[in-house]
């Protein structure tokens, strides 16, 4: 019996009764050779078929067959359900190559013992005949494939197979007839199939592979528009090119001074201003500025986006990995050489840009705002993008309900028509064209002005608007975790956390869970036509149209700026020990020249007079103040040093630990003109 059979039917466990001896099997296949060969594509049927090729063969050979049948009958009972053959066949690669090589091998036998006619019929009977059987072996095994025998003995049985078929294979020619009976119907079925693309002599059969090369080098679609097409234009970018000074403590990079000193200057711990010169006005052109709580960005004169500072959480929108930092602190003792490298990553301290394929092909920036973990940038077009994340008190909330962290520049399509934004630690303000105010982020403290259900606080990363009045609201601000809006008029709403009377309200001012739920206005600040306002972490200042300067909030770290005796007593809120700790009431800081433009940290602040100086007064643990001190400085205090001593100062802001000033910058003069496009001998405008 040829072992062919014998394979077949290990293939097919599941369509045998208990197994059967070598002669059994024999006398069964001679008795199905006499049968009719329309039951050719039977499966007992391709067992007589395979097996007549025998039939003109010797007694010796028939005891030959015998037993390697019972070889094979004694591999069948060690894995009884063995697959491994059917999946040889089913596999592309491999069952390939061993059919082609049997049909080559029985094509060069047949030529030898046969006429060249006969030759090519037997193989065009033969190769359909072969891959019908092949093709019903591997749907065997497909439909039993949870009932396959241990791999190493299936295995060991598949080889042995292999090599009895290809040892048997010449022989097969001699029972042609029988052969090509057998075929007949198979290849009938399996014509419209693969089968006759082999049957000729030369190796044509390539249309396949033709077919996947031409898949495989299909031209790719092209990617899709980007979704922010570029509108009209609603918001002017700012032209004044700014020097930038830093100050702080900068261990994390907030400074932008990059990693390593400069001019044999340290570039953390700076306790007063210092001219960045990797933010030159003459190379770079910084016309805009924004402070997070541990990184910074800034809007340059060619419309690039730079960033610095922490990437943690994705707030620089750009890859900042780096493989070093890590450094053995005794070597560090003992080399000199490495004296002047901080340690600090390269790739967060050094300001560098944001790529411009993030954003839409021509897209120009007006505004950047930055919160403690993400930052935002405002088009021309009134659009919005934005990367990083928003916190909570359990930790990250997320960017929007379905991305937790975005570490590239997102384009928001649900903002349109937006002329401003603001930034407090965990939630942003966006006002569009007609007065709408909209806000989103963490809404644990009310900042958002909307109940937030903690079930569904996810819902707070969705922008929504809240109950302003329309087409009255002008400008936004934030404070940490409460909201300011001011309408044309100069009156102010405000809402969120009060606990310290942050908003100006005094209602619950004093007690821990304190908040403002909806936008409110502030009765305390309507004899005022306040010009600019802004928060800190529980304290605020506001400045007039007229220059007052006015503050409020927590003042235990001499954040309002002025002097504890001289507070109104009925606008004090005192603690347990009767220590006053809340001025729940906006107060003029009085003996301040004209105010322009006011800027609040986490407790301390900045106040910008009409002569360009800066003055600062709160907490100074990191030297956020710039004064050079690590002591509370008391009241506003004029910031000088040489680095800014006769320039004129346009900006301030402020992070958790550094603080950064821009001044008009100094660039040489053509034809009457700075470079930065102000008159030689004018004024300037103060950034807001």
């Amino acid at each position: 019996m040829p072992p062919k059979a014998a394979t077949k039917k290990a293939a097919a466990p599941k369509a045998s009764a208990p197994k059967t001896t070598a002669a059994a099997t024999t006398a069964a296949t001679k008795k199905a050779a006499d049968t009719k060969k329309t039951a050719a594509a039977k499966p007992a049927v391709k067992k007589s078929a395979a097996t007549n090729g025998a039939t003109a063969a010797s007694k010796k050979r028939k005891l030959a067959e015998e037993e390697e049948a019972e070889e094979e009958e004694s591999a069948d009972e060690s894995a009884p359900e063995s697959k491994k053959p059917a999946t040889k066949k089913a596999a592309p690669k491999k069952a390939a190559e061993p059919a082609v090589k049997k049909n080559k091998t029985a094509t060069a036998a047949a030529k030898k013992k046969a006429a060249a006619e006969e030759t090519e019929d037997e193989s065009q009977t033969k190769k359909p005949a072969k891959k019908a059987a092949a093709s019903k072996t591997a749907a065997a095994k497909k439909a039993d494939t949870k009932a396959a025998a241990p791999k190493t003995k299936a295995a060991a049985a598949s080889k042995k197979r292999k090599a009895s078929d290809e040892d048997t294979e010449d022989e097969k020619p001699k029972g042609k007839k029988a052969k090509s009976d057998a075929a007949e119907v198979d290849s009938q079925a399996t014509e419209s199939a693969k089968a006759t693309e082999s049957a000729s002599e030369e190796p044509e059969a390539v249309k396949p592979a033709k077919a996947v090369k031409q898949t495989k080098v299909a031209a790719p679609k092209p990617p899709p528009a980007h979704p922010h097409k570029i509108g009209a234009k609603l918001n002017t970018a700012p032209t004044q090119i700014l020097d930038v000074y830093v100050f702080g403590e900068g261990s994390s990079g907030e400074l932008g001074l990059g990693s390593k000193k400069l001019d044999g200057k340290k570039v953390i711990d700076v306790k007063r201003p210092r001219l960045n010169p990797l933010l030159s006005a003459k190379d770079v052109g910084v016309v805009q500025i924004a402070c997070g709580g541990m990184h910074s960005a800034a809007l340059t004169k060619d419309n690039k986006i730079l960033t610095w500072g922490v990437n943690d959480q994705g707030a620089l929108g750009r890859d900042t990995t780096w493989e070093g930092g890590l450094r053995d602190a005794d070597a560090e003792e003992e080399d000199d050489e490495d004296d002047d490298d901080t340690g600090i990553n390269p790739r967060e301290s050094t300001p560098t840009a944001i790529e411009a394929d993030n954003f839409a092909p021509d897209a120009k920036f007006v505004q950047l705002v930055a919160s403690d973990s993400a930052t935002f940038a405002l088009t021309e077009d009134g659009r919005v993008y934005g990367w990083g994340t928003f916190r909570s008190s359990d930790g990250i909330l997320g960017f929007t309900e379905k991305i937790q962290i975005q570490k590239t520049p997102l384009f928001l399509p649900s903002l349109k028509n937006i002329t401003a934004l603001a930034a407090g630690s965990n939630h942003i303000l966006a006002l569009d064209n007609k007065g709408v105010v909209v806000a989103w982020g963490c809404g644990q403290q009310n900042q958002l002005g909307r109940r937030i259900i903690e079930r569904n606080k996810l819902s707070s990363l969705t922008p929504q608007s809240m109950g302003l009045p329309k087409n009255k609201i002008n400008r936004i601000a934030c404070g940490s975790y409460h909201s300011f809006a001011l309408d044309k008029e100069g009156g102010v709403w405000a809402w969120g956390l009060n606990n310290f009377a942050e908003t100006g309200i005094e209602n619950g001012a004093g007690e821990d869970d304190a908040v403002v739920l909806r936008p409110t206005v502030v009765e305390s600040l309507k004899e005022y036509k306040i010009k600019q306002i802004a928060g800190g972490e529980h304290h605020s200042l506001a400045c007039t149209e007229d220059g007052k300067l006015l503050t409020w909030g927590r003042l235990d770290g001499h954040q309002v700026g002025i002097p504890v005796d001289e507070l109104p007593q009925d606008s004090l809120i005192r603690d347990e020990s009767n220590n006053p700790r809340i001025l729940s009431k906006p107060t003029v800081v009085e003996d301040m020249p004209k105010t322009v433009f006011v800027a609040a940290g986490v407790d301390n602040n900045f106040a910008i007079d009409s002569k360009g100086e800066a003055n600062s007064w709160g907490f100074s643990a990191n030297y956020q103040t710039g004064q050079g001190t690590t002591e509370d400085v008391e009241t506003p205090t004029i910031i000088d040093n040489t680095a800014v001593r006769g320039k004129k100062m346009v900006f301030a802001g402020a992070g958790g630990q550094y603080s950064i000033l821009g001044g008009v910058a100094d660039l040489p003069k053509a034809n009457g003109m700075t470079l930065n496009g102000q008159p030689a001998t004018g004024g300037f405008r103060p950034v807001f």
